[in-house]
């Protein structure tokens, strides 16, 4: 980094007096995990989305693993997702023994195209893994059709998604188990965590049992373990946060939006891909800023010289099924998924986060504009 700069980190959280308060009350309280905090948490965002039922955990992580449990997948299974995510969007029915399979992206949503989602389907698919990439909605109603149609579990990673909305109505409370995640970036962070959404009060005993070791929570002693479980507890402190990001969630959500829209002026007609526009049906909740660099573009020296002059980057996102364990252990390799490689060789991340400065923004655009 060059000396002199300063710094423009790739993401910032946004927290404030609020957070101190209600964290300084669950420390003075002596409930530090399994206390009420985290009950009134799963409370509001349960309301927030619209969705009967919320389960809190340790990692959005932890949310899809115990819906792929809950799904009953298992060895011998297959389970498709979108090769352009996080790991965890296929690691989590792998560590119940499934075998992951990828279907191609849409073009302009990034998001599982339902058409390649049913050509991947065989005698051995068992669930669905939806994302709803950068905080945009997939196309919900067609893959739940596809979905219904072959008998499939469905489970929409919407760990960067709290916020927006499909259809008239906030993703999370569609009927469809979701989950949200809550890392530092993220539209509502707490350091750590996670909550599942469900309609369906079976699974969502079920899910606070499996997070807690297999307890049974219906009149059983604390060593009393009726299933194989993990510790997948979230505490009270983290919940302590979480209730004060909540509860500035709107506020949040439209920062991110200025701070996206003023990216987009400033980058009109640069030659710069921005995400695609909402429309009637879709609702991004902004979580980070991608763009894709022209073809041809280095787009590794790009971010090197974003890096030398103190602006935060990072290639988002690398496709899954060409990651290094995917390759040795399914054998993975380029041309799977064509969509989804391309845009992934071309895409980064700016520095994006509710309190970035319009004249940080204008330094970050001129100095990648500077590096085509």
């Amino acid at each position: 980094m060059s000396t002199g700069l300063r710094e423009i980190p790739l993401a910032r959280p946004f927290l404030d007096e609020r957070e101190e308060e209600l964290v300084l009350e669950v420390l003075r309280s002596g409930r530090l995990s399994l206390g009420p905090t985290i009950d009134r948490f799963e409370e509001l965002v349960a309301e927030r989305v619209g969705a009967p039922y919320a389960v809190a955990l340790s990692s959005g992580t932890a949310g899809l693993h115990l819906l792929a449990r809950s799904a009953g997948l298992g060895r011998g299974d297959e389970a498709i997702t979108s090769p352009l995510s996080f790991a965890s969007s296929a690691n989590c029915f792998i560590f119940e023994g499934a075998t992951p399979v990828f279907a191609d992206v849409d073009p302009r949503t990034l998001n599982l195209d339902p058409a390649a989602l049913e050509a991947a389907i065989t005698g051995r698919t068992k669930a669905v893994v939806a994302v709803d990439m950068f905080g945009y909605p997939c196309e919900l109603d067609e893959i739940r059709a596809v979905c219904e149609q072959h008998g499939l579990a469905l489970i929409e990673d919407s760990a960067e998604a709290l916020g927006a909305e499909y259809k008239g109505r906030p993703v999370g409370g569609h009927g469809v188990p979701a989950v949200f995640g809550f890392y530092p970036n993220k539209q509502v962070a707490t350091g750590e965590g996670g909550v599942v959404l469900t309609s369906s009060e079976e699974e969502w005993q079920l899910l606070r049992s499996l997070r807690n070791q297999g307890r049974d929570y219906e009149g059983g002693a604390w060593f009393h373990h009726v299933r194989l479980g993990w510790n997948y507890r979230w505490t009270d402190v983290q919940a302590a946060i979480g209730i004060g990001q909540l509860e500035k969630l709107d506020r949040l959500l439209a920062l991110r939006s200025e701070a996206a829209t003023r990216y987009g002026r400033m980058l009109e007609g640069s030659g710069i891909e921005t995400l695609c526009t909402d429309d009637a049906d879709h609702v991004r909740s902004w979580f980070v800023y991608v763009v894709a660099v022209p073809r041809g573009t280095d787009r590794d020296r790009v971010m090197e010289e974003l890096r030398a002059q103190g602006i935060g980057t990072a290639d988002y996102v690398p496709c899954v099924h060409l990651q290094p364990y995917m390759r040795e252990t399914y054998g993975f390799t380029e041309g799977l998924c064509p969509v989804a490689e391309e845009i992934a060789s071309r895409t980064l991340a700016l520095p994006f986060y509710p309190q970035l400065e319009a004249e940080d923004q204008q330094r970050v655009v001129e100095t990648l504009l500077g590096a085509l």
